[in-house]
Order: C-alpha cells, then structure tokens, then sequence
C-alpha cells in the first residue's frame, strides 16, 4: 500500500460566541484538513488547529509546512506511522500542528485497512471518554450561570478559564461551586496568566472548593516558577503549554515541577508522539488529559480514540466542536451524551461524509 494523493484544505468556521481565555478571544477557527488517498483506495482524514501563541502556526505557515513535507510522502507506505513521523521531522523540525493533520490521516488510515475502530489497535482500555466542557472567562455570576447551563446539558466536569484577575478568579470559582454543588467536577486554567506569587495566593484560597487541578498557572518558559507553585500549592499542578514533546514531558518530571499533564495532539505533532508522552509520565507516575485547541469532530474524534486507547490518560477535555456554529463532519465521528464521549462502529476515526461547502476545494493537491 502506498499513498497516492494529498489533498490540503482550508476550513473557516464560527463560534456561537466569542470564547475568551487569559491570553485573547477567538470567535472563529481557521484549520487546515488533509485527506490521504492510498493506491488501495483506503482514505484518511486528518486536522490541523494551528495557535500562533502555542505552537507558533497560523493556517498559512500549516499549509507552507505541509508543501514541504506531501511531496515527499507520495508513495510512502501510510502504515509504516513512525517512519512517516521520522520522515517528517527531517524535513522540517518544528510546525507540530501541521504535522499532526498528517498523522491523525495516518492513523485512520491504519484502523480502515486493519478494519477496527482507531481506540481498539491503540490500546482499547475503554469504549467511551468522560469529557468537561470548558467555561469561557466571563463576569463570575454569567460562569456560574454557564456552568449551571452545562450541569443541566448533562455535564459531569467543568473546566473554568481564569487567570486574569486572581480576586476575580477566586470569586468565579466560588459562586460556580455554589451553582453546581460539591458532586461536579471542577478544574481550572489560568493559561499561563498568572505570576508565581498570584497563583499561590489564588491556588490556596481556591483550595476550599475541591478543584482537581489547576492547568498552566504561569507561563510555560518559566519552570521555576512551576516548580515554586507546586510545592506551595494546595492543588495538583497539571502543565499544558510547558509540554509540546515527550522530552518535555520528561524535563519536567524530572524537575519535579507537575502533578499532571495536559497532552494536545496539535502540541505533540499527533497521535504517535501524544500516545509517548502518556508512556513517560506513566513510567514516572503522571497521570494525563487529553485536550484541545479548537479542533472540529476530526480532531476531536483523535484525541477521543487516544484517550480511550491508553490507561494513562486519565481525563479529557475533548469539546472544541461543540462551541462551533457548524458542523464540519456529516456523518461519523464521536458524540457527547451526559459528559460521555461515544464512538461509532465505523472503523479508523469513524468519520464518514464531510460537508463538501463548508470543505470547499482543495488548497494544495499533491500526487
């Protein structure tokens, strides 16, 4: 088997409404997708979600980067996965989000030939995924309506978005502990807002309301501070942006500076890399999460069949789509009911049928 073709699209969709975080307000995503074709026919559909303040990448640099390394995929063998990651490492170091749509088709491709759900090659430690639904920063009294809202649409955690005043921050989490009760899970995100000194104060005051953990409290170069954090914080320190690779993964387990980490298939370069940064932090006993940056289903069905694959992820943050205006995937992919993220029995990443006007013509073709 060999691939044949590369298709590059790039896909504009909306947010219901502006979805802000500590470092900006997004109201549309802009992802590149890659459609694989093989000789044997088989098709592999994968996503890019580029964030120029994680990973460096915006949709144009995503489809720069896959101009450079589609050409030199062409006849390769799509199930020969860490050869074609290899191969793409070489010839361009960086641009994990771009590498990700590459091997997220990879990996479906591998479940449709071998006909088996994608979750079921990878380790098929479960059938489905608890998510949370995260809550956009907003006044304290609108997030607590909002995690009421999620509570009655069946949600059992909540993820809530701070890190921009610690005061305000503290009260956010107070009134929507008292909105839901003690049974809701609840973590929080200061997405690197935070300076070591305002996330002790906050983290310990917060410590009263039952918080799983508290993801990236100061920025991600700053390892030091991590480490201050963890050892004054009452709370579990999970990193996010401090952790792209499984040598970082290991960087800062070895520095004792996290509790937990937060792998994103688009920080990792996608499933393969995702899948060895679960396999360091459980060697050294971290446990981890799955989560997101603003992928549709395509990207969000990855990362659902990763962290039902592996024991070691322990939670997930898998609701990007559902903050989206509309719906890329037609038929296929995974679902939400009661916090429960559900697979198809279709094989690979189970998407289907996409919606071609929303899809548009190809960008780039290669073959």
């Amino acid at each position: 088997m060999g691939i044949q073709q590369i298709e590059v699209y790039h896909v504009v969709l909306n947010n219901k409404e502006p979805f802000r975080i500590a470092t900006g307000v997004t109201t549309e995503i802009r992802n590149v997708v890659v459609k694989i074709v093989t000789d044997y026919g088989v098709i592999g559909w994968g996503e890019s979600s580029p964030s120029q303040r994680v990973t460096g990448e915006n949709a144009e640099t995503v489809i720069k980067t896959l101009d450079k390394i589609a050409p030199k995929l062409i006849g390769k063998c799509p199930l020969c996965i860490e050869r074609d990651v290899e191969l793409m490492d070489s010839i361009v170091k960086e641009n994990p989000a771009a590498k990700a749509a590459v091997d997220i088709a990879l990996h479906d491709i591998l479940g449709k030939t071998a006909r088996k759900p994608l979750f079921m090659l990878l380790g098929g430690y479960c059938t489905e995924v608890l998510t949370d639904l995260t809550l956009s920063i907003k006044t304290p009294k609108e997030m607590a309506k909002d995690a009421q809202k999620a509570v009655k649409r069946g949600f059992k955690a909540i993820k809530v978005k701070i890190g921009i005043k610690p005061t305000e921050d503290v009260e956010r989490i107070r009134l929507i502990r008292e909105a839901v009760g003690n049974i809701i899970q609840l973590r929080i995100d200061a997405n690197q807002g935070w300076t070591p000194k305002q996330a002790i104060e906050a983290l310990n005051k917060m410590a009263k309301f039952n918080i799983q953990f508290a993801e990236q409290p100061v920025p991600a170069e700053n390892m030091r501070g991590l480490i201050e954090v963890r050892k004054n914080s009452p709370i579990p320190i999970m990193a996010d942006e401090s952790v792209h690779s499984p040598e970082d993964a290991l960087r800062l387990i070895q520095a004792e500076a996290i509790d937990f980490i937060n792998i994103k298939l688009m920080k990792s370069g996608g499933i393969l890399k995702g899948r060895k940064i679960a396999d360091v932090a459980e060697a050294a006993g971290i446990p981890c999460m799955i989560g997101c940056m603003a992928e549709s289903e395509i990207g969000i069905a990855a990362g659902a069949h990763l962290a039902a694959a592996v024991k070691n992820i322990q939670y997930a943050d898998l609701d990007s789509n559902l903050f989206l205006k509309e719906t890329l995937v037609k038929e296929g992919g995974t679902e939400v009911k009661n916090s429960m993220r559900t697979f198809p029995k279709q094989n690979g990443l189970g998407i289907q049928t996409l919606d071609e006007q929303l899809l548009g013509k190809p960008k780039k073709l290669y073959k």
